[in-house]
């Protein structure tokens, strides 16, 4: 807790860099996505993935999904000090051989400051890296009393138009991620939303425009290539 304490005081929930000033993102080139799993039955395996994608076309750039040994045990609320560095190492790689083509934003499919202790996944690498992260995640973590109660079904519900959001609002009263509405593939009264929060270097607004920027279907591009890699 010490720890996460200490790297969570060096969060900045704040756009940093001069791309994310301009509403087009003009600057923003290279778009990452980064994701960690698990063979069915062995939880000291994992395939660690790392893909970048340029931007705004989204072609793939560069991909490293490697086998990986995971040995410190998941406890709930600490997972990124079990994931995070194998993360870390893959982005070490990039910027060793392919330094150019290193992201200038890094989408995380897991939470940011949508965390019990506000500091997931995305912080955590964001934090080690230097590099501007943005959690994504499919579904709500109850924390600061959100739940997935009828009125937040209802709120979904209410969700018409591609791009369409809500903000998470905590007990506490602190906006901690966005409700977002992605690309719908099939009916339009469907609605899977994602959930958006900030990582590290970025502001709730700019993530959000950047993760619809990168959405062709529900899952944005970086991460859902990530996955389609991994199962290659």
């Amino acid at each position: 807790r010490r720890e996460q304490a200490r790297l969570r005081a060096a969060v900045l929930a704040r756009d940093t860099e001069p791309w994310q000033e301009e509403p087009s993102l003009a600057g923003l080139r290279r778009v990452g996505g980064v994701d960690l799993s698990y063979p069915t039955g062995d939880e000291t395996r994992a395939c660690a993935s790392l893909v970048v994608l340029s931007f705004p076309e989204l072609q793939v750039l560069y991909e490293d999904c490697r086998m990986v040994t995971v040995s410190t045990p998941y406890v709930a609320g600490f997972l990124a000090f079990r994931e995070v560095p194998v993360l870390v190492e893959a982005v070490q790689r990039l910027q060793q051989e392919e330094p150019a083509l290193q992201p200038q934003v890094l989408l995380v499919d897991g939470n940011g400051l949508l965390h019990p202790r506000g500091f997931g996944v995305a912080c955590h690498l964001g934090v080690l890296t230097g590099l501007p992260c943005i959690g994504v995640a499919k579904n709500l973590l109850h924390v600061d009393g959100l739940v997935k109660d009828e009125l937040h079904r209802e709120q979904i519900r209410s969700l018409r138009r591609e791009g369409d959001t809500f903000p998470l609002t905590g007990s506490s009263g602190r906006v901690l991620g966005m409700v977002s509405l992605g690309v719908l593939r099939s009916s339009k009264n469907s609605s899977r939303p994602l959930y958006i929060s900030v990582g590290h270097k970025v502001c709730l607004e700019t993530a959000v425009r950047i993760v619809r920027s990168c959405c062709r279907y529900r899952i944005p591009e970086p991460i859902r290539q990530v996955r389609q890699h991994r199962s290659r």
